[in-house]
């Protein structure tokens, strides 16, 4: 794969994740499901990580990461580290144990959002900012919503996974 390919790649990846951010920060956020917002952004890393492994997952979360800390209020970083290493868990839990494909992407958005929600109820426990009952409901709320997106999400990257060379340098 020569650099002129590998840039293309990841600038596809790149723009694609702007509908996905757009529709994430600027319209679902106005119109919550059930009391709570989608999170797409994280499904976006996941979808990516599915399709092209481990260590091209690792290094997407981690844009996507930083994307996510900068748009989203909450904790400075975490996201950060967090979708760095769900996208090398689920890029290589798709390479190695399931198959890169929607169900695989389903199953590891869902270990995704199930292990960022846990993370935000442990940290709120700490601060006892709510009872567990009300946040595990939320919780639950928010990755039912969310994994309504999977497919949707997981196509507009596969679209770009089939256009583009498949050989990763990462």
């Amino acid at each position: 794969m020569t650099t002129k390919d590998f840039v293309t790649k990841w600038l596809a990846y790149g723009l694609m994740l702007l509908p996905v951010w757009f529709l994430e920060c600027f319209v679902l956020s106005r119109f919550p499901v059930f009391g709570v917002k989608a999170a797409l952004l994280p499904l976006a890393a996941v979808a990516v990580a599915v399709l092209e492994g481990g260590a091209a997952g690792a290094g997407f979360g981690l844009a996507v990461g930083i994307l996510y800390d900068t748009a989203v209020p909450g904790m400075p970083g975490a996201m950060t580290l967090a979708l760095a290493l769900i996208g090398l868990g689920a890029g290589l839990l798709a390479q190695y144990a399931l198959r890169q494909d929607l169900l695989g992407c389903l199953i590891c958005s869902a270990l995704a959002m199930g292990i960022i929600d846990a993370g935000r109820i442990i940290a709120r426990l700490f601060t006892r900012s709510a009872p567990l009952e009300a946040m595990a409901g939320v919780a639950g709320r928010e990755i039912l919503w969310s994994l309504c997106f999977v497919p949707l999400i997981y196509l507009m990257f596969r679209w770009v996974f089939r256009r583009v060379p498949k050989a990763t340098v990462l």
